[in-house]
């Protein structure tokens, strides 16, 4: 808000937008005015937005957006008056959201992205819990793991019998439910369409649509592939990955963490995990983040560019990592200032020139928080 009047507050269903946006409305010097976008009073309030908004002051904060897109013109109207309103929305569902105020707020807008709970902020002592349970603030907190499972599981037919409709997404609750628990199969792997659309019996631009919803609301990230000019042939495909810990373990029946260590998944939850707790360590933006992997089998778990820096990323779960010929290759290839090797052991040390060992326990000493 020091340089826009206008910030988008971003995130999945109960990750906790509304209270953070309650808590900031607290501290904010002026009036404040909650609009609840899925209360029909406050839906009827704004049949005439510019009546309704326009003689306010301070800050509006409107919740759901996504429900009103036609108001975004109406706000931008009212940033540009001398005495500027504040808008704090908040929304849970990406393109569509973010095509709208990119057209009709250019340059007025900021947008924050709100995951679940992450290890800065639970501590690496709770890191097991974070794990299992995942960052969503009432599965991480449920009294027990039951409870946590059992919030998970209302949460996923909830947001598909309930949320996604409400969002004009009309495909099948049970159809999504299968792909989504398909998806989580797939978990940390490249996006074969083919295979899906084969397994559902339609089109590959089906299976594609059915990916970009569930990525467009937060709960599935594609993590894109980095292309260089290496005269090598490299994979163009997006690895898929269940964002949430805690969702992608209910999706695979796994409640306990016996459940977890025995199962097949195990290294694939492991990374994606790790991955979402560097990527909030850095601060990074999706569009900075990337996997590399060439057709003879050199690859890399995550790239984060930044700028002129580039950082390498390879997680194992395993307490003694060492250094393979793929990370060797990436780190020349790639032009990697550094390559980190996060590991499941309790020490950080070097591995190699420009190689180095970390542990998950210690990302927080030893991962120095950087800003985009």
């Amino acid at each position: 808000f020091r340089s826009r009047p206008v910030v988008a507050l971003l995130g999945p269903r109960q990750v906790g937008k509304t209270t953070l946006a309650h808590q900031y409305a607290r501290r904010h010097r002026g009036h404040t005015t909650f609009f609840d976008l899925e209360d029909p009073r406050d839906h009827a309030r704004l049949d005439d937005p510019m009546l309704a908004l326009g003689a306010l002051s301070g800050l509006v904060i409107l919740d759901e957006i996504q429900r009103r897109p036609e108001l975004f013109p109406v706000i931008r109207v009212l940033a540009d008056r001398p005495r500027r309103l504040r808008f704090l929305v908040l929304g849970s569902a990406s393109p569509h959201l973010l095509r709208q105020s990119s057209e009709t707020l250019a340059g007025r807008i900021a947008v924050v992205e709100l995951g679940g709970l992450s290890v800065d902020e639970v501590g690496a002592s709770t890191l097991d819990r974070l794990w299992l349970r995942g960052g969503f603030p009432r599965s991480y907190l449920a009294r027990s793991t039951r409870a946590s499972e059992d919030w998970r599981r209302e949460f996923i037919r909830t947001f598909l019998e309930r949320d996604l409709p409400q969002l004009g997404i009309t495909l099948p609750a049970t159809t999504l439910r299968r792909f989504w628990a398909m998806l989580a199969h797939a978990h940390g792997q490249i996006w074969n369409a083919s295979k899906f659309a084969t397994s559902f019996g339609v089109a590959d631009t089906t299976v594609r649509r059915y990916l970009d919803v569930l990525t467009s609301t937060f709960v599935l990230r594609q993590l894109p592939p980095w292309h260089e000019n290496l005269r090598k042939r490299q994979v163009k495909a997006p690895k898929v990955y269940v964002v949430d810990s805690g969702l992608l373990h209910t999706l695979l029946d796994i409640q306990t963490r016996g459940d977890l260590d025995r199962h097949p998944s195990l290294g694939a939850s492991w990374e994606g995990f790790v991955m979402q707790a560097v990527m909030t360590r850095l601060a990074v933006r999706p569009e900075q983040c990337y996997f590399w992997a060439t057709h003879a089998g050199a690859e890399l778990d995550l790239l984060v560019v930044q700028g002129r820096t580039r950082l390498g990323f390879e997680i194992k779960r395993t307490s003694v990592p060492r250094v393979t010929s793929s990370m060797r290759i990436a780190l020349r290839d790639l032009k990697l200032q550094r390559l980190d090797v996060l590991h499941a052991g309790e020490s950080t040390f070097p591995l190699a020139h420009g190689i180095r060992a970390v542990a998950v326990s210690r990302v927080l000493e030893d991962l120095p928080a950087r800003r985009a």
